[in-house]
């Protein structure tokens, strides 16, 4: 959508100027005149792309959702209207992607369109649940508090993602770094020590030959391996992209030994959490079912949680097809009949999401503690072999010296 730059004057002579996303220069005085300014001068904005403006350097996180839905409750709690909320957020914003789609929605809410049916607009950068929520605040006319709500369970969700990652940094540098020493040892070091051999007439042991062939083809053929190594990658995306291939690689997570209990946690710790909020919210629970399906993360568990969405449909309650999957930990089916039976489902939802976000923490560091000495002792042995068979041809010198 085109951005358009005007100067303005208000009904009460003072000077003004802006900008707005709009189709056309008359929607843009339109949309002025709604507010009794009246345009003096409006330009369409033409200009080349930074390349800071490309969406991969502004890729909407959960943690701007997070900072949106804070700063949004915060206002409405002080007694802002919506319009104004959204101007202050559309200016203040610092993602550019989130930024210009506010200032979309901005325009939509002023002429007339609900907040929810202008985030519905924007379904690749605001969640469903948000979406859903907002709806359901608007209905119930406690949209601050649903605001509140959401905010909260944004942090939650930004801070698992963030363990995640700072537990992968690790694992991913030391593999970086052994890849690096590996190649460097086999490029440059091997062939220096091999071609000493080779003009001493030694014969070189097999372990000296197996790597010598290695570096040979990594010399020889490293553009042909990168070529490799992208289109796997490649082709990976594409295929898990597709329907088949993410539940086939979502189904091989729940059975990877070690990670399949974090990820089990991970996901019961979503499920649970999402579930607590939009019940606490109003939300009817088929269809909070429905969208908790779709925020889990996991192709199998959304398929299972349909099978449950149906099978509370026909009357049955929560506790019993959720058993039946066997996808979640037996503690979360016992407290979910707890909850159902005292009234109180989705307290006690929130509280075993709070239990479980502990148990990710816990879990995490576990698997760090382990990955981290396993990955030096795999690089030691690594490189320990490289260095025993550039060494062992100089055993084989000293000998034929000696005899």
């Amino acid at each position: 959508m085109p951005i358009y730059r005007y100067k303005a004057v208000t009904s009460d002579g003072k000077k003004i100027q802006g900008q707005y996303n709009a189709n056309s220069k008359n929607e843009v005085i339109s949309m002025l005149k709604l507010d009794n300014i009246y345009p003096i001068e409006i330009n369409e904005v033409i200009g080349s792309k930074d390349i800071k403006d490309l969406e991969i350097f502004n890729k909407i996180k959960t943690k701007d959702i997070a900072v949106f839905c804070r700063q949004f409750y915060t206002m409405l709690n002080s007694g802002v209207t919506i319009v104004n909320c959204l101007e202050v957020l559309k200016n203040q914003t610092e993602n550019k992607k989130l930024k210009k789609t506010l200032g979309q929605v901005f325009e939509s809410v002023q002429k007339g369109m609900t907040l929810s049916e202008s985030l519905k607009e924007h379904k690749d950068v605001f969640p469903e649940l948000l979406i859903n929520m907002v709806e359901a605040g608007e209905v119930s006319g406690n949209l601050d508090t649903i605001m509140d709500r959401m905010a909260v369970h944004y942090e939650k969700e930004n801070k698992i993602n963030n363990k995640i990652k700072n537990a992968m940094i690790y694992p991913i540098i030391l593999s970086i770094v052994a890849i690096i020493v590996v190649v460097f040892l086999l490029t440059v070091v091997m062939p220096t020590f091999v071609s000493m051999f080779q003009q001493s007439g030694a014969a070189l042991p097999v372990p000296t030959r197996v790597l010598l062939g290695i570096s040979n083809i990594i010399k020889s053929y490293w553009y042909l391996i990168i070529t490799l190594i992208m289109i796997l990658i490649y082709l990976f995306k594409k295929y898990y992209a597709t329907e088949k291939g993410k539940a086939y690689i979502d189904k091989l997570k729940l059975k990877i030994p070690v990670l399949n209990k974090l990820i089990r946690k991970i996901t019961t710790s979503r499920f649970t959490r999402t579930l607590s909020t939009l019940l606490s919210s109003g939300v009817p629970l088929i269809r909070a079912l429905e969208i908790v399906s779709k925020v889990v993360g996991n192709r199998v568990v959304e398929e299972g949680l349909n099978v449950v969405k149906d099978e509370v449909r026909r009357g049955l309650d929560l506790a019993s097809p959720i058993e039946k999957l066997e996808l979640f930990p037996p503690m979360v089916v016992s407290m979910i009949r707890i909850g159902e039976e005292s009234g109180s489902l989705d307290e006690i939802l929130d509280k075993t999401a709070n239990f479980y976000d502990e148990e990710v923490e816990d879990s995490l560091h576990r698997l760090t503690s382990l990955i981290e000495p396993l990955m030096i002792i795999i690089m030691a042995l690594i490189i320990g072999f490289i260095v025993i068979s550039m060494v062992l041809p100089m055993f084989d010198m000293i000998n034929t010296v000696r005899f």
